[in-house]
């Protein structure tokens, strides 16, 4: 019936050609809570004002984390892979549009051949009057040809090429926010080593200098042998943290380097100077955990290649039909002379329409179909996780910022109380009324507390930096698909 009918085929196609086979794609909803549940409390904790996610690592007021940031943004090469990664996704979309318009080429030619007469046309030309064996032969022509997109193939391929390009550019922005991230996160562990450093190295010269004393006392006879033994163990223990230290200072700026595009050591100097571990910023936000399906940029990621994945059903479907396609060829052949090539007696023409269907291989295109329904709902579990996931980022960053923040407040309150307790121990011994021991108990639970302290303020500014991250950054995304 379709061999005796073409026309009616191709007219009952026609009707179609407005439509586009498989699901349109419909964004999941996905049900997270109202509210924040650590919100309220991480911003009772903080103090400073309110901070502009755009441009968030501002609203630690250090200036040179400010610099670093700003420098990874600029030459990091993840961001450099993430934007070639972009290219190509474009690429991609200009090729899937590039498929839906008619292509259309020029060809020329021209030769001359020299004839045998040998041969047997060669033998029969070679007796007509006048034969001459050299021959000319001149060609131009203009060519075109259009896939009908009747049943929505060719659209629905564009469809998965908008959402992939849109995924890569969320990947960038998710990227980008990475590298911020991390860089800060960095930053702020090499000045939380080295405050805990200088807080060691201090402790050593308190503990040789108390051994001097010791020394002194013993070598006059009015100290036993004991306590410069006593003294001699926990200055050796103290001066043991300071290589460990050390080292991860090392580390760490050399990771911060690399974060930079930058061989290990460039920017050391400029962190020789001491400087303050940086005061986590109050966090306070409006948005609630449903609004980072529409703003972190990860999700956008994820939510975008499930709508790629959608976009693919119907590519698979639309195997499942006849496939039409439009030629036409323009142009004009001489085998005379170059100067007839564009007369009317050369003129030539030629049109065709193309059939293409996979009739008896059905039974690929179901395979085929199932398993981009199989992506499909591997990407919708993917998207669901993923939204999970960014709500715990959140939640566990705001615990980690109150509870830090309480935490070094504790500190402090205890490493001032122990400070007090070292120098009136330490002035009772002098006095003859305590023992060595009890200044070098009251040492060791000042240093303890004050590595703790420090230690604490760094968890917290580094739990503002992964709540920023987590909330999104200040990307603001343009997709409303």
């Amino acid at each position: 019936m379709l061999i005796k009918h073409p026309l009616a085929l191709f007219m009952a196609a026609s009707l179609l050609a407005g439509c586009a086979v498989g699901p349109d794609y419909v964004r999941p909803k996905i049900s997270l809570p109202d509210h924040y549940i650590g919100a309220g409390s991480a911003a009772q904790q903080q103090a400073a004002a309110n901070t502009d996610l755009t441009s968030w690592w501002t609203a630690f007021e250090d200036q040179q984390l400010s610099r670093y940031v700003s420098l990874a943004l600029a030459q990091n090469l993840d961001l450099a892979q993430a934007s070639a990664r972009v290219v190509q996704a474009r690429a991609g979309l200009g090729a899937a549009n590039a498929a839906l318009m008619p292509s259309g080429n020029i060809s020329g030619q021209a030769g001359r051949a020299y004839q045998s007469v040998e041969t047997p046309l060669g033998q029969v030309l070679n007796a007509q009057p006048g034969f001459n064996r050299y021959g000319n032969d001149y060609e131009a022509n203009l060519g075109a040809s259009w896939e009908l997109d009747l049943f929505g193939g060719l659209r629905r391929s564009r469809e998965a090429a908008v959402a992939e390009y849109q995924a890569s550019e969320a990947g960038a922005a998710a990227a980008r926010l990475a590298v911020a991230a991390q860089t800060a996160d960095i930053y702020i562990s090499i000045r939380g080593l080295q405050t805990r450093l200088d807080i060691a190295r201090r402790q050593v010269q308190k503990q040789e200098e108390l051994l001097g004393k010791i020394q002194l006392l013993y070598s006059k006879g009015l100290a036993p042998e004991l306590q410069v033994d006593q003294a001699e163990g926990v200055l050796a223990q103290v001066k043991s943290s300071v290589p460990v230290l050390e080292t991860g200072l090392d580390a760490a700026m050399n990771a911060l380097d690399v974060m930079l595009a930058s061989p290990p050591g460039t920017h050391r100097s400029e962190l020789t100077e001491m400087s303050g571990i940086p005061v986590a910023p109050r966090i306070t936000t409006s948005e609630t955990p449903g609004e980072l399906l529409r703003r972190r940029p990860d999700l956008i990621v994820a939510e975008r290649r499930l709508a790629a994945a959608s976009a693919r059903i119907g590519v698979a479907i639309a195997e499942y039909y006849p496939k039409l396609s439009m030629t036409g060829l323009v142009g004009s052949a001489t085998a005379v002379s170059s100067g007839n090539v564009f007369t009317s007696g050369a003129s030539q023409a030629a049109g065709m329409l193309g059939l293409r269907w996979r009739l008896f291989d059905f039974g690929r295109i179901n395979a085929q179909i199932d398993q981009a329904r199989g992506q499909e709902a591997e990407m919708l579990a993917a998207y669901r996780l993923a939204a999970l996931h960014a709500a715990e980022d959140v939640e566990n960053a705001y615990s980690a910022l109150a509870k830090r923040e309480e935490q070094s407040a504790v500190l402090k309150r205890g490493v001032d109380s122990l400070g007090r307790a070292r120098s009136a121990s330490f002035a009772a011994y002098q006095n003859g009324l305590v023992s060595l021991i009890e200044v070098l108990h009251a040492d060791e639970s000042l240093l303890s507390a004050s590595d703790a302290e420090a230690q604490a303020r760094t968890e917290a500014a580094r739990a503002a930096v992964a709540a920023f991250k987590a909330l999104g950054g200040g990307w603001t995304p343009s997709i409303n698909g």
